[in-house]
């Protein structure tokens, strides 16, 4: 990661949050993002409903994950798409993060969709387990069962 969000709490003070050393000072590589204390920061605010959709699309038949991947990268220039982000970041690990955002919101863009649930419950963790949104049309099938 190349960024640190700074987050200021309740309990930090002005000069606190100006002081441009922070925890990650002796990482002279990351840049820092000043933001208030609240659910999922700025970069899950963001990136956890891109994901979600992602696998919206896919379950519902709208293109398969290689298009939907290809189609992020070569249209927005993505270095990555979203199912390989997915399988980087972890399947369990985004439906979790979207669970607790799901929570604290209550917007539907939060809400983890039925598939990733199941792929996860499957064993389908992403990297870490081999086995992730990589699935093949004929998994997401019997999945869906």
């Amino acid at each position: 990661m190349k960024l640190v969000e700074v987050i200021r709490t309740i309990l930090t003070g002005d000069a606190g949050h100006q002081d441009r050393r922070g925890p990650s000072s002796s990482r002279s590589a990351r840049r820092r993002s000043r933001a208030q204390d609240t659910t999922g920061f700025v970069v899950n605010r963001l990136l956890v409903p891109y994901l979600l959709e992602a696998v919206r699309l896919l379950e519902s038949g709208v293109a398969s994950k290689e298009d939907i991947d290809q189609a992020m990268k070569l249209g927005c220039g993505y270095p990555m798409g979203p199912f390989t982000l997915l399988d980087l970041v972890g399947l369990d690990t985004t439906l979790y993060v979207a669970e607790v955002m799901f929570q604290e919101f209550r917007e539907a863009r939060f809400a983890p969709p039925p598939l990733l649930r199941r792929m996860v419950m499957a064993g389908h963790l992403g990297r870490k387990s081999g086995k992730g949104s990589t699935t093949t049309r004929r998994d997401r099938d019997v999945m869906a069962r």
